[in-house]
Parts: C-alpha cells; sequence; structure tokens
C-alpha cells in the first residue's frame, strides 16, 4: 500500500489546496472516524448518491446492502464510483458571511466497485462491517443464516484514488474586518453516542455486554 496516492486530475483538491492531505494514514484515519458514506455514480447518464453503511480492510471499503437493493445492483454494473466520509467539527463564525465557514475532516475516494460473492467472503465482509460501527458485537451475536448471507449485497470498492481535505482553527478574517464590534469565533460541534435504550421484549437477565456498554457516551 503506498504511503500517499498520486495526485492527479481526478482527486487533486483546488478549493484551498493548502487544506489538502494525500497521504494513506489520514485518508483511513478520517475513514475509520466515519460511519455513513455517501456514494455517488452514473445511471443512464444521471448522477445517483446513496447513503451506505461500510467498513475498511485495508485499501479496501466494503459497502452494504440488500442484494436486489437498485444500489447494489447498479453499482454491481458500473466500472467507477465516488465515495465521501464528512465529519463535521465545528461552525466558524467571522465577522462576515463570505469569512464564515465551517471545521471539518472529509475523504473523497475513487475506485471501481465489484460485487462480493460467496459466503466465505461475504461473511467476511459484514464482520468488518459490523465491527466498524459496534465494536465487539459480531461475536456475541447468532451466526447469519444462508438465507440473511444471500439476501445481503456487499460491494467492494478498492481505493484507486482518493484526498483528505481538513479545515480546523479560528475565523480568518480580512484585516479590515477586525476593527468591526462583532464576535468572532468557533461553535464547536460534535458527534455524540447516547445512552443505551432496552428493547421491550429483553429475556431476565440480558444485560448489555461490556463491549455493548463501551459503545455508550462516545465522540465521534
Amino acid at each position: 500500500m503506498p504511503e500517499s496516492f498520486a495526485i492527479t486530475k481526478k482527486n487533486k483538491v483546488r478549493q484551498l489546496n493548502k487544506k489538502a492531505h494525500y497521504d494513506t494514514d489520514t485518508v483511513h484515519r478520517i475513514l475509520d472516524a466515519g460511519v455513513v458514506a455517501h456514494v455517488a455514480f452514473i445511471q443512464d447518464g444521471a448522477p445517483i448518491v446513496v447513503p451506505m453503511i461500510y467498513g475498511r480492510d485495508g485499501g479496501t471499503i466494503y459497502l452494504h446492502g440488500a442484494r436486489k437493493a437498485r444500489v447494489i445492483r447498479l453499482l454491481e454494473q458500473t466500472d467507477q464510483a465516488c465515495l465521501n466520509v464528512t465529519l463535521l467539527d465545528g461552525i466558524v463564525l467571522a465577522r462576515s458571511a463570505f469569512n464564515s465557514s465551517m471545521n471539518y475532516r472529509s475523504v473523497t475516494v475513487f475506485g471501481k466497485p465489484t460485487l462480493v460473492e460467496g459466503n466465505e467472503d461475504k461473511l467476511h465482509a459484514m464482520n468488518l462491517i459490523s465491527e466498524h460501527s459496534m465494536p465487539g458485537r459480531w461475536s456475541e451475536l447468532r451466526d447469519s443464516h444462508d438465507r440473511e448471507v444471500k439476501m445481503t449485497g456487499v460491494i467492494a470498492l478498492k481505493i484507486e484514488s482518493a484526498s483528505a481535505k481538513i479545515s480546523a482553527g479560528k475565523p480568518d478574517d480580512d484585516e479590515a474586518d477586525y476593527e468591526i464590534p462583532v464576535w468572532a469565533g468557533v461553535l464547536p460541534v460534535t458527534t455524540t453516542i447516547g445512552i443505551l435504550e432496552d428493547d421491550d421484549r429483553l429475556l431476565p437477565g440480558a444485560d448489555p455486554s461490556d463491549a455493548v456498554k463501551a459503545l455508550q457516551n462516545r465522540t465521534i
């Protein structure tokens, strides 16, 4: 796996390019922190964007959906897809609307989607996707039924090209605007995982495991 992705016409960050990162570690770190990916591709000459849950294994991203879902069928048929994961970290309130902005971590990935087939390969991908959002949960659950595996569609998207863009810090106002008596600063934004809520049909003594309890009160 390369330490950095080659900068090409496809992945080059043009707007505010000083915020661009092409190293593999940064790209993977943002992907691993996210929960939902928005996947874009072309259908009948028109763009389509679909939110999907995912998991990463090295340089491959696995996407999950129903086997008969339109998005799985379309991704199976296309030779190129684009995926984006964005984490919002703050609202930057400057002294002008023009200089107001957001703090964020974002990754855009390009690659060829392929359908994952065979129970063993699909179960491996399903495990990765489950562990991405629910670490430690897979081993606690019953084994997947064969029909469930058949009903599940998994797409493998090998990362052929990618770039990250990170914006952080205080407002960057025009020098003259610092004389304006208007408050400026940053309003932090965090995505927080809450507290577990019991299902109505829990059996007596069915308490959350340590792995499940560890999912609470986290920030993304």
